[in-house]
């Protein structure tokens, strides 16, 4: 139950990042969300290990956040661009 709670969790931090980074994701919508739901964990893992938050805090959001828009950015530096006709 926990991994589906991460996964929701990860969901709306991917809606955020998205929202906080708009664009033409190479790799659309659905991508950008799994990203941002990778960005969580990596971003809450990250963040309680270095000691800045406990689990429950509202830190921890922000730090999901800000993993998910590290993952979305180096996405779009990586992954080939879209072409439009």
């Amino acid at each position: 139950m926990e991994i589906l709670a991460w996964i929701v969790f990860g969901l709306l931090v991917g809606i955020v990042a998205k929202f906080l980074m708009p664009g033409d994701d190479p790799g659309g919508f659905v991508l950008t969300v799994a990203i941002g739901v990778l960005g969580a964990l990596l971003g809450g893992w990250l963040g309680r290990n270095i000691g800045m938050y406990q689990m429950g805090e509202a830190a921890g959001f922000i730090m999901s956040v800000v993993g998910s828009v590290v993952l979305l950015l180096l996405y779009r530096l990586i992954a080939p661009r879209r072409r439009h006709l």
